[in-house]
């Protein structure tokens, strides 16, 4: 409670984190505001019916059951960095630009990546339009009108990245997180609406299980989001002239969910491919998809397949994320660079297996938890047997990562203060 009044003491910080707000107020009346020539009065059943989409809408805030000008959030950029991260296996330069070159490289990929954001929001707004079309969820719009909803869906998802950069820039937490945050916590009234309009006092035992399931898994998420091995570093002392450098101890931490969120968003893709492709086979043959759409809404309509194949899809892109973004021996190079080294390890070769081993055991449990979390609203489907009480728990974890992060830099931003304050 101090540190919440000590944060509203400071004038900086105070208009720091009310410029954020402002951001992401307009970002929540941009998921308001339907693209023209739209009847939306078909999607609700549509979304209801439709997990995959539903679990879309909410990285949309909502936006996507509107059609809204932002209907697409800020999924188009998640999706051009995740193709430029796997970019990285294959051109060294990408590789040298991230890993580095120090912050202007980043910038530098980021950059990039916004650029590859353009083409991709506008191929997912004109696909998703045209399988909404061929539902009949839509009303059929001439190619003209088409091209210009996908365009305005497209400019929408850039000024969303581009809110995200502003908010960026405050240093309160990250701006894409942020918005996919507000866009998730949005939704909270009308999810707990929902529970009052249709509470059953007969469903009451359901309901505390609900409860509990629900701390158990926030508590489960911080544990498991915070978690991380330590691995000890020794720096060997050096002479430079008269002074003495090196002699600490120090240690690596590697993060149990080393590779957060981005292989549930990896797996959502993968099972959202099938729709697309059945979808895309009408402009050959419209019987063959119509099969095509049948074998797979009676697959994914199996909750314990479904459930089955999206946790092993987790726990194996889990696995390949880490690969990509923790190298084991580049940090054994750096770590023989800057002098360090891990006690009765050697330098080089062997403190690289040394640390691929470590990384592969808590990668091990970091997956299973992530496809855990990933099929979360099916198991508390099948325990409570309220639909309504899913627990969404890549949303948990998402808040509680984004929560989490806030607040680390509001604290840093505090403690950078104080000691202003001493000088």
């Amino acid at each position: 409670m101090s540190k919440i009044i000590q944060i509203f003491k400071i004038k900086d910080l105070r208009k720091r984190i009310l410029i954020v707000f402002v951001w992401l107020i307009i970002f929540r009346l941009l998921t308001a505001i339907p693209i023209p020539d739209i009847d939306i009065s078909k999607l609700k059943s549509f979304f209801a019916n439709n997990q995959l989409l539903g679990f879309l809408n909410i990285f949309s805030g909502g936006g996507l059951a509107n059609l809204s000008i932002a209907m697409l959030g800020v999924g188009p950029y998640i999706t051009a960095t995740i193709i430029m991260q796997l970019l990285t296996m294959i051109f060294p330069r990408l590789k040298e630009m991230y890993y580095e070159e120090g912050a202007v490289g980043r910038a530098k990929f980021n950059r990039i990546s916004k650029y590859l954001t353009v083409p991709l929001s506008f191929l997912q707004s004109y696909g998703f339009l045209n399988i909404l079309i061929s539902q009949q969820v839509l009303p059929p719009i001439d190619t003209l009108s088409l091209l210009k909803d996908s365009l305005i869906i497209s400019a929408g998802s850039m000024v969303l990245v581009w809110i995200g950069d502003l908010i960026s820039e405050q240093k309160i937490g990250n701006g894409v997180s942020l918005i996919i945050f507000a866009g998730i916590v949005s939704r909270l009234p009308a999810i707990v609406q929902q529970l009052f309009v249709s509470f059953n006092p007969a469903d009451l035992v359901n309901y505390i299980a609900f409860a509990v399931i629900a701390i158990a898994v926030i508590a489960g998420v911080v544990f498991i989001n915070e978690g991380e091995r330590k691995v000890p570093v020794t720096y060997a002392r050096r002479v430079r002239g008269i002074k003495m450098f090196g002699g600490v101890q120090s240690y690596l931490p590697l993060k149990v969910n080393q590779a957060g969120v981005i292989p549930i968003i990896f797996a959502i893709s993968v099972l959202l491919f099938p729709q697309f492709i059945s979808q895309a086979t009408a402009i050959f043959s419209k019987d063959v998809s119509l099969k095509l759409s049948e074998i797979v809404n009676r697959i994914f309509s199996n909750i314990y397949l479904y459930a089955l194949f999206y946790f092993f899809l987790v726990f194996i892109f889990t696995y390949f994320y880490t690969s990509i973004t923790f190298d084991p021996k580049e940090i054994a190079k750096n770590l023989q660079r800057s002098g360090g080294f891990i006690l009765g390890i050697r330098p080089g070769e062997s403190t690289a297996l040394y640390l691929s081993r470590i990384i592969s055991r808590t990668t091990f449990w970091g997956a299973i938890f992530l496809g855990i979390v990933a099929i979360l609203p099916n198991l508390t489907t099948m325990a409570t047997g309220i639909k309504i009480a899913s627990i969404g728990g890549t949303s948990i974890l998402i808040v509680v990562s984004v929560a989490l992060e806030v607040l680390r830099q509001i604290n840093a931003q505090l403690v950078m203060r104080e000691y202003e304050g001493f000088e």
